[in-house]
């Protein structure tokens, strides 16, 4: 009986250290032939005739500036509170996210303007000057063609022009004027990198419909806002967005149009205004059937025959409705708006492997984006 029961425990103490064994080399804690310093091979991969290569040396992946880390996740996508209006084309369903960076405030004034500036300067000879200026400067006529009987002209003439407004998020910006924008950005920093003897990076992009909206709930499940549930102004009365307050009071939030680009406090995640403040183009092309037609992982709708955007998180003009973080409507991709503008992405590659799980909320990506939020703040935007 003793020796049975000896050797029971001892099996079970066998399957015991093999599960955490498993475990520890599932989580990344045990390395394989690939995780240590490698062989005498090197870069050049073969020792003595048997293939030796491991990993190649000099990749990182830095944050880029003014973008934060948004982790790997899962959520129920869709609206966080009653909608009655809208429930057959918003049902909920819970999809996979990875991690990625994003641009903690919207594209202001003044960084669209060195794009402007670039496409001015080298791009003239192969666009021409009037498709630069037709298709890619910002419409500031906007201002007056979006209001009916509305005295934009002050907004008109200085909106994008004025140094007051630099740090304001830009408007007047088409779909395909903000795609155009990510690529030069990418080009400017792959240039860059090429000349520095560096890696290419993965391209700054608009953000898909889900993505956007799991950052914007900063790791909330269930939020109806970013900062949480359910009101849209604080304990002392202050509001936490820049849109339509009560019936049309649109300077109790502070700003009667659009306020800075990083005003107000930023989400769990150290994102600025993702509701209110402008609206923000996303990649995915609109569908009433989207959850019908996408994956649930890393879903995505790209029809470049749909000329009907995803448009999120409501804006200085817009109730409250609008800011929920499950409300979705959509524009057309040539349309420029004075309430439209738009941030950037870029995928975050070591979120896709397994060495990305430290990036999950509450682990060592929640103190990536606090220090990224934190020098961010000290270094603030042009």
């Amino acid at each position: 009986m003793m020796k049975y029961n000896w050797f029971t425990n001892s099996s079970a103490r066998v399957v015991l250290v093999a599960a955490v064994v498993l475990l520890m080399q599932g989580c990344g804690f045990v390395k394989s032939k690939f995780g240590g310093k490698g062989g005498k091979g090197g870069e050049v991969g073969v020792t003595n005739g048997e293939v030796t290569a491991t990993g190649r040396k000099g990749w990182k992946q830095p944050t880029p500036y003014g973008m934060v880390l948004v982790p790997s996740g899962s959520f129920v996508m869709g609206q966080a509170d009653e909608d009655v209006a809208a429930t057959q084309i918003n049902m909920n369903r819970q999809v996979t996210i990875s991690s990625f960076y994003m641009d903690d405030a919207e594209i202001s004034n003044h960084e669209y303007r060195q794009y402007v500036n670039a496409l001015l300067a080298d791009s003239v000879a192969t666009l021409g000057e009037e498709e630069i200026m037709s298709k890619y400067y910002p419409d500031t006529t906007v201002w007056k063609n979006d209001f009916t009987y509305h005295n934009g002209d002050p907004m008109l003439e200085h909106y994008y022009a004025h140094p007051a407004f630099d740090t304001y998020p830009v408007v007047g910006v088409s779909w395909l004027a903000a795609k155009h924008f990510c690529k030069w950005r990418t080009n400017t920093l792959d240039d860059f990198r090429s000349k520095d003897g560096g890696y290419r990076s993965f391209g700054f992009r608009l953000p898909s419909e889900a993505e956007w909206e799991w950052a914007a709930r900063g790791g909330k499940q269930g939020a109806k806002y970013p900062w949480g549930n359910p009101y849209v102004a604080n304990g002392k009365g202050c509001y936490l967005a820049n849109f339509k307050p009560q019936r049309g009071n649109f300077d109790a939030d502070g700003y009667p149009y659009t306020a800075p680009a990083n005003a107000y406090s930023p989400n769990e995640y150290g994102l600025y205004n993702m509701a209110g403040n402008v609206a923000e183009w996303c990649r995915d092309a609109y569908a009433d059937n989207s959850n019908a037609i996408v994956w649930d992982m890393n879903p995505d709708n790209q029809n470049a025959d749909e000329p009907r955007k995803v448009v999120r998180g409501g804006s200085w003009k817009d109730i409250a409705y609008y800011l929920e973080t499950g409300t979705r409507y959509y524009e057309y991709e040539d349309q420029k708006r004075s309430y439209i503008g738009f941030r950037c992405v870029m995928d975050n590659l070591e979120g896709r492997t397994a060495s990305g799980r430290a990036g999950r909320v509450g682990g060592s990506s929640k103190s990536k984006t606090k220090a990224s939020k934190s020098s961010k703040a000290s270094k603030g935007r042009a």
